[in-house]
């Protein structure tokens, strides 16, 4: 649970829920005055109380602006007079799609095809001896598993996602391609590393801090990690990739 509460989606809506009853103070303090109000400037003093707060806890530049503009996005939204069960709606979708990101902070990043082929470049060949198993975490809508199940279909290939609608769609696909890739639904924190010869990841900075000490911890000698886009800073890469035309690299640690 207090993991939880520090996650800054959840810290962002107790300043939403905190910044109310200062709201209602300081409209009943201007009520006093006789300075006029309404509802959008209520609505603006309760985004720049949250801001504030939100500037004074340390959370991201951009939760401040979230933060500011919440208020008044509620206010439009209950100004269009829709049909609650759109909301219901929507929010069930966003979270079939997302599920735990407010928690985990990885939010969807697809990669694309020449990232996907610059990791089948560091595979090593076909051996007789032993059929090498590779792990996509957070597998998304399943391109890079799908992919490298095609191109070497001499390796087990798995992909494991926590939000059900991506795993749904990337579990659907395989079965349509008849495909021998697999997809799993849960969260790669679960899962033993010491399973897989290559550990691909493309998460976000927020996880990979984690994601190496489970790693560090459980990976097998001869195995290798990979992350595109995001380092980590307790240990430098043993290898840099650039995959694309842009900057964005991927990098290899060795066990």
């Amino acid at each position: 649970m207090s993991r939880l509460v520090r996650t800054p989606a959840v810290r962002a809506l107790l300043i939403q829920c905190g910044a109310a009853p200062l709201t209602l103070a300081l409209v009943y303090l201007l009520a006093t005055l006789h300075v006029p109000l309404n509802y959008i400037a209520v609505a603006v003093i309760h985004g720049l109380l949250a801001a504030a707060i939100t500037w004074r806890a340390g959370l991201a530049v951009w939760w401040r602006a979230i933060e500011l503009l919440f208020p008044l996005a509620v206010l439009g939204a209950l100004a269009l007079q829709l049909p609650s069960w759109i909301f219901l709606l929507v929010f069930l979708i966003m979270l079939g799609w997302y599920w735990s990101t407010f928690r985990t902070q990885v939010p969807y990043y697809p990669s694309n095809p020449a990232v996907w082929d610059a990791v089948r470049q560091q595979l090593p060949p076909p051996s007789v001896d032993k059929r090498l198993r590779v792990i996509d975490i957070g597998s998304g809508l399943g391109g890079f598993v799908l992919y490298l199940a095609r191109v070497r279909p001499d390796i087990e290939v798995v992909g494991i996602e926590l939000a059900p609608f991506p795993w749904l769609y990337s579990w659907l696909r395989a079965r349509f391609a008849k495909s021998s890739a697999r997809f799993l639904r849960g969260d790669y924190e679960q899962l033993d590393f010491s399973q897989f010869d290559l550990v691909f990841a493309y998460l976000s900075p927020a996880a990979m801090g984690a994601l190496w000490r489970k790693a560090e911890a459980e990976m097998c000698p001869g195995s290798t990690l990979i992350s595109y886009e995001f380092a980590i800073d307790a240990r430098p890469p043993d290898l840099v990739i650039h995959a694309t035309n842009d900057v964005t690299p991927l990098y290899k640690w060795y066990f």
